[in-house]
């Protein structure tokens, strides 16, 4: 059976560039081994021929330029695939997605550029004295190399995580330039929207802690699901991890006072799962649920030691006696001039 116009989009988002000098494209070969691993995840695998009798784990060890699978046909094996499993289609478009940010992310970490003494030198007096000078530099360089990553890493999760999510339920992320939902304070505006489905306009969080954002950012928190009810949809919050504190319970209240939805801890995973169908429940359960109920288990009461090193051929960090390389291309400081922000929802998700 012939490819539908809007699977076809999906293969062209999946071997797009994307923007930027560090956008990352997947070839046939990597979208082949895609393929693979959702027709093992999803139990087709022996009804795609060629397919290697097994293949190396989608959150492993190896490098991730190694995730191929050469000398198959990757459209006559997408065609099979979605054949087979009529949501296929929004499996490989979910995993398409977060195999980009995984490569762009890995490619980040080579070039992130190591900081500059005119960047950091001046931080260097809030420190000055309470070591030696080479000590308190080499921290200032390590210090501002790490915030750069973490920015970075920010930055590409945000615009992956809740349109993953999305996308697995069947519905569509909102920007706040295109977004339904108008903040009734601030001359309609659009408010950003994680997910919008039907009339259910949906916020997407991992926890929420005593620790929360500024006066500022939680008002606009608890304004959310009035904004929502005022634009004529209904406010649905679904919080991953059940964890209680005096934080969730006010935003609960606030979503309830609107009349609309909670879903918190087993509730919420069941509610996606409800929403998403039982192709992309597996998908949910093994690329999401898994991987961060897992992180959540390990989450320390105190910090573990952390030993950094840097050589010629890249960065090893040892975090409770593991090794993690981080292989450095040669670029020199601030060599990155395009900070490279991250695509567009609309470009980084396949499909919508």
């Amino acid at each position: 059976m012939a490819l539908t116009t809007a699977q076809r989009a999906i293969i062209e988002r999946a071997r797009s560039l994307g923007a930027g000098g560090q956008g990352v494209s997947l070839t046939d070969e990597i979208c082949s081994y895609l393929v693979a691993v959702i027709a093992n995840d999803l139990g087709v695998a022996t009804a795609l021929p060629g397919l290697p009798a097994s293949l190396p784990e989608f959150f492993g060890r190896e490098r991730l330029c190694s995730l191929v699978v050469p000398g198959v046909s990757f459209l006559s094996l997408f065609e099979r695939l979605v054949c087979l499993k009529p949501d296929a289609d929004t499996y490989f478009a979910c995993l398409a997605a977060l195999h980009k940010a995984r490569l762009k992310y890995s490619r980040i970490l080579e070039t992130q550029p190591i900081p500059t003494f005119e960047q950091v030198g001046p931080r260097g007096l809030l420190q000055y004295g309470t070591a030696s000078a080479n000590v308190i530099t080499a921290l200032l360089f390590w210090r501002k190399w790490f915030f750069d990553i973490d920015n970075r890493a920010g930055q590409e999760t945000g615009y992956l995580f809740e349109p993953i999510i999305a996308s697995a339920i069947g519905g569509t992320p909102a920007s706040s330039s295109r977004s339904p939902v108008r903040r009734h304070n601030d001359e309609g505006k659009g408010r950003q929207v994680d997910c919008i489905r039907d009339k259910r306009a949906y916020e997407f969080k991992i926890r929420v802690t005593i620790a929360a954002s500024g006066q500022g950012r939680w008002r606009e928190e608890l304004e959310f699901p009035l904004d929502c009810r005022l634009s004529g949809f209904v406010p649905v919050l679904v919080v991953l991890d059940a964890t209680p504190n005096p934080k969730l319970a006010e935003l609960q209240r606030a979503y309830m006072e609107q009349k609309g939805e909670v879903h918190i801890g087993e509730a919420a995973w069941q509610h996606l799962d409800a929403m998403a169908g039982s192709t992309m429940t597996i998908f949910l359960q093994k690329y999401v649920r898994s991987p961060i109920q897992a992180m959540l288990a390990e989450v320390p009461a105190q910090l573990p030691e952390l030993v950094a090193r840097m050589d010629d051929g890249g960065i090893e960090l040892s975090i409770h006696g593991e090794i993690i390389r981080i292989r450095r291309a040669a670029v020199g400081a601030n060599s990155d001039p395009e900070a490279s922000f991250p695509e567009d929802i609309d470009d980084q998700m396949p499909g919508q």
